[in-house]
């Protein structure tokens, strides 16, 4: 790299004594290492890392980028940024790692294992579960953005349009037509958004659909999205410090799918999944009987709650278009899994849809389903391959479903320690 003298401050030059390696006006720097602000440093900074642990029998996964295996100690961990999270059994194994990153990088330890990429994890062995939480997370969010506490308990994120039954055909909602938002409050929205959405990610799953909603929206952001924003702040501010519980299990993927017919502005529909790790189904080669007991639940490794790109022409559609979804997304699940040393048996996918489920088993004639054809038949394809098992339950079985619309708030007060692990009450629950 060339940099003019002028450019480097009197105080640099004398301590590395720059003068003799001036020509032409210029010092001519060779980089060896990342350097903050440089777009490379991050590709330098892993090439490094890799080169230095192969040396040692450590090998980044082929297909997800981030996770290392030994070949021999048994060692895994994830990288994300500058955090290592290490699996090991004996410290002897996991001192030899921390030996090798020692000798390239100044390192801590937390033994305990609480912490982790701004998660708080809390282990109990006895119970076999773990417990993760981003304490005080949302407290700071409505303080940067000068939310006071609300008066009333909110108990649901999103506004919901109450179905009137009897009456005919159900209307859409009113055209949005309040104020559009000024630059300030546009941006005010998308740093909302921003904050929330890790938080809601990570720990609180309740919230995604509103998100995604509310991120929709963003480009022609009104009033009425900034009403609608407040209600999701009020709700966090309500149950603020979501805890999701893991349980120890087979390490099985298993998946829930759902998808919601027109239940988006501009005629868009969503879908749904709610993918958990479990113990191996009795028959995990078949679909199960109606009668078996269904897999142990437990905390989602991932939530798929998405707005569907194209306008989807009937229920059946949407559904396939969330088992193609799910699928998809559990392909890269498998594979990490595997690749993490726990091999897959077929992922059995459930959904509520009869005939989505008729189409990927092969059991339903289909006729004028050319949209299906083209867009979701690779779902009937890993069927037949043994990936998946597609099965069909009631709807009231199916946990994607949450994920899928907005419900009344008296079901998100119903479902939500379904899928957190509540602690005490909130003050606000009283109110």
């Amino acid at each position: 790299m060339r940099i003019p003298i002028g450019d480097i401050p009197q105080t640099i030059i004398e301590q590395y004594n720059l003068l003799p390696l001036v020509s032409n006006g210029y010092v001519y720097v060779e980089i060896g290492k990342g350097m903050y602000g440089l777009p490379q440093a991050g590709k330098i900074a892993n090439d490094r890392l890799v080169k230095h642990l192969a040396k040692h029998g450590y090998k980044q996964a082929q297909h997800t980028h981030g996770l290392f295996t030994h070949k021999t100690n048994g060692v895994v961990f994830t990288l994300v940024v500058d955090n290592f999270g290490v699996k090991y059994v004996g410290r002897e194994n996991d001192e030899h790692l921390m030996d090798l990153l020692r000798k390239i990088y100044s390192i801590t330890a937390d033994w305990t294992g609480s912490k982790h990429i701004g998660l708080t994890l809390k282990w109990d062995y006895e119970a076999r579960t773990c417990d993760l939480s981003m304490p005080d997370y949302i407290g700071k969010a409505l303080q940067r953005f000068e939310v006071p506490t609300p008066t009333r308990a909110q108990h649901s994120p999103h506004a919901w349009l109450a179905p009137v039954y009897g009456t005919g055909p159900q209307l859409t909602k009113p055209i949005d037509d309040s104020t559009p938002l000024d630059k300030k409050g546009l941006t005010r929205l998308q740093q909302v958004i921003g904050t929330i959405l890790y938080y809601a990610r990570a720990v609180d799953d309740t919230i995604l659909v509103s998100l995604g909603t509310l991120a929709s929206k963003q480009s022609a952001a009104t009033e009425a999205t900034s009403a609608a924003t407040m209600q999701l702040l009020n709700y966090c501010a309500t149950h603020p410090d979501a805890v999701v519980r893991f349980h120890a299990s087979g390490m099985q993927l298993a998946i829930d799918s759902d998808a919601s017919y027109l239940s988006e502005s501009e005629a868009r529909s969503s879908v749904a999944g709610y993918h958990f790790l479990t113990d191996a189904p009795l028959n995990p080669d078949k679909a199960p009987e109606p009668n078996d007991v269904p897999p142990p639940f437990n905390g989602p490794v991932h939530i798929l709650s998405k707005i569907a790109t194209p306008v989807l022409a009937s229920a059946a559609e949407a559904e396939f278009a969330g088992l193609y979804r799910n699928g998809q997304e559990g392909c890269t699940l498998r594979t990490t899994l595997i690749e993490m040393g726990h091999p897959q048996l077929p992922t059995h996918i459930k959904i509520d849809n009869s005939t989505a489920a008729g189409i990927a088993n092969d059991t339903v004639k289909q006729r004028r389903s050319i949209a299906i054809d083209m867009r979701y038949y690779w779902i009937r394809d890993c069927v037949r391959q043994g990936q998946f098992i597609v099965h069909w339950k009631r709807g009231a079985n199916n946990d994607a479903d949450y994920f899928s619309k907005h419900h009344a708030p008296a079901h998100y007060r119903r479902m939500r320690s379904r899928y957190l692990y509540e602690g005490p009450p909130s003050q606000l629950d009283s109110v």
